[in-house]
């Protein structure tokens, strides 16, 4: 008799299509990979498209409730409580992902009698005050998990949070799989080659208050290296009203790109530039991808995944955090050392293969959810 195959739901506030942030990311890499490995997977996620409420991605299926409205970027449905209570009935297990406020009151509500876990994905900084009226939810819901999952050993050294969990905490480092990324024809990556140059950094990222990118401005003066930044966000107007005022000419802001381009950028840079300083960066998915393309790294010591991404000395820089002349020697170094920047690039493509892989990622969450729902965790 053929044995029933797992089914996961996962849950959060958003998710691909509508939104390719790193969380997002992240569920759509582990939802592909189970689904090849025979799991059956449901996504659940809140939406302002008028989209078709269910579709189906790559094998799995991505559900989408109407989000009626935010709170410090809390999304809110009614519609959820019900199509949550739909597809948890029908998952063996459920896996959330943290933070998401919103997401505890619906567990809650619904009375979960499943297995479940979450992936801790950040601690919440900046809405402190929301945070304090926020605390007993929060110690209650990660109470009640059978696992949280950290992303990376620095993240569970530093949180305070997860410190109070130690005793159910796993890790599972974040992983990409190089195969779902497009591969470029010699004909885009001369058409970036001619509008770019042939030596550039490269930031990636949606451009975000704890993105750091008016450190990068800061560290570019005086310097004529060309910089590209691919992404957009809530304060890119700001930032091209600071390169304006400090009268930079080497700066290119590409906005949101589609993944061949991205993908050509990555190939063709000479180095990817992270320079997040706040634990707001929790990992660093485009750092990672960095590392995936073979580029020596910059990155700042926040205490999160970033430099368990980037090891200093080894696979890139690290520096300290809003320290704009220590950049700028970052990438001065870089610049004037090819061969060192080449050989630290040689060895983050290394470590990529050695702990990033998406098929370690999910290896990892399956043998975890047969152990919650068989009880061994």
């Amino acid at each position: 008799m053929n044995q029933k195959p797992l089914r996961v739901l996962h849950f959060y506030k958003t998710s691909f299509p509508d939104s390719m942030g790193g969380i997002e990311q992240v569920i759509s890499q582990i939802a592909r990979g189970c689904v090849k490995l025979g799991v059956q997977v449901d996504v659940l996620s809140l939406t302002a498209n008028k989209a078709p409420r269910t579709i189906k991605i790559d094998g799995y299926l991505a559900h989408r409730a109407h989000l009626d409205f935010q709170i410090a970027s809390t999304g809110f449905s009614i519609s959820v409580f019900w199509r949550f209570y739909q597809l948890a009935k029908k998952a063996d297990i459920i896996h959330y992902h943290y933070p998401w406020p919103f997401m505890d009151v619906v567990h809650f509500a619904m009375r979960v009698c499943k297995p479940t876990v979450v992936t801790y994905h950040s601690d919440i900084i900046r809405q402190t005050h929301l945070n304090r009226l926020y605390l007993p939810l929060k110690q209650q819901f990660l109470k009640s998990m059978s696992c949280i999952v950290a992303t990376s050993p620095n993240y569970v050294a530093t949180s305070l949070v997860l410190k109070q969990f130690k005793d159910r905490v796993k890790v599972i480092p974040i992983g990409l799989d190089k195969a779902t990324y497009p591969v470029v024809g010699p004909e885009r990556l001369e058409f970036w080659r001619e509008k770019v140059g042939p030596k550039f950094f490269l930031f990636v990222g949606i451009i975000r208050y704890y993105k750091g990118l008016h450190i990068l401005l800061e560290a570019a003066q005086g310097t004529d290296y060309p910089i590209v930044i691919v992404g957009a966000g809530p304060i890119e107007s700001e930032l091209k009203v600071q390169v304006a005022h400090l009268g930079l000419s080497n700066i290119h802001f590409l906005g949101f790109l589609p993944d061949e381009d991205k993908v050509a950028l990555l190939t063709l840079c000479y180095a990817v530039v992270f320079p997040s300083h706040l634990r707001s960066e929790a990992f660093g998915v485009s750092l990672l991808e960095g590392a995936m393309y073979g580029k020596p790294l910059i990155s700042s010591e926040i205490g999160t995944g970033t430099t368990f991404i980037n090891i200093a000395d080894e696979t890139g820089i690290v520096i300290p955090p809003s320290d704009p002349k220590a950049l700028r020697q970052a990438m001065i170094y870089l610049w004037e050392h090819p061969e060192q920047a080449e050989e630290m690039g040689q060895r983050a493509e290394r470590r990529y293969w050695q702990l990033f892989t998406a098929d370690q990622m999910v290896k990892s969450y399956i043998e975890l959810y047969q152990d919650v729902i068989d009880g061994k965790t």
